[in-house]
């Protein structure tokens, strides 16, 4: 039996995850990076915009969205659920002290998935009982990319991982030196930001922290 379409998209959260950033770009075009990391093999693209209002976001969430679908990648919007519907973007990435889930999935189209931030193992419990199709857990490593980031490291992603049922991403300081310990940990895609947009060439960067990953692309789940 054919599954549901969000329980397809959400299968697919796995291989190399980028979080776009305006405000580590330096000045790139949004666009243009996410189309060079989505040529690099990035399978799951986020947009996080804090600096614009949502209506200007909108115009560039929409083209980032038809690349990823060229692309075959999934399109994340960060925070925003009503952004997320506008652009029809395939899901929603919330924090611990964003909406609610329940008041989240309301808004959202019965197809689009939600993502939530664990930096513990209970958190990340009541994260997959609220109905999250995905568990970010972190940080991994110490990171200058998130204020007040809260630890998690390797040991909280081994436990998460025998207790959930939904895929698993790290996030927090991964790069193509220690991301081999994160995948033997038990993640299922890898989550990084200036590891990959803030190297002078994003594409090779995503290919050179695939390759770290254990090889190409991960294939997609028809």
């Amino acid at each position: 039996m054919d599954l549901p379409i969000k329980q397809r998209i959400a299968q697919n959260i796995k291989g190399l995850y980028v979080i776009v950033d305006v405000q580590f770009a330096k000045g790139k075009d949004i666009v243009e990076l996410t189309q060079s990391v989505l040529k690099g093999g990035a399978q799951v693209i986020q947009l996080r915009d804090k600096l614009h209002d949502k209506g200007d976001v909108l115009p560039v969430a929409r083209r980032i969205r038809d690349l990823c679908e060229q692309h075959g990648a999934i399109f994340i919007i960060n925070d925003h659920a009503d952004l997320a519907v506008a652009c029809d973007a395939h899901g929603l990435h919330l924090g611990q002290h964003d909406l609610p889930i329940k008041e989240a999935r309301a808004i959202l189209r019965p197809h689009q998935i939600i993502g939530k931030s664990n930096a513990f193992l209970d958190e990340a419990l009541d994260s997959e009982g609220q109905g999250a199709d995905y568990l970010a857990i972190g940080t991994i490593f110490p990171t200058n990319t998130k204020e007040n980031a809260r630890p998690a490291g390797l040991q909280t992603l081994e436990h998460v991982k025998p207790m959930v049922s939904v895929p698993i991403v790290a996030i927090g300081g991964i790069n193509k030196h220690n991301v081999t310990q994160v995948m033997q940990a038990g993640a299922d895609s890898v989550c990084v930001i200036s590891a990959v947009i803030g190297d002078p060439n994003p594409e090779e960067a995503a290919r050179r922290l695939i390759d770290a990953m254990g090889g190409s692309p991960l294939t997609k789940s028809s």
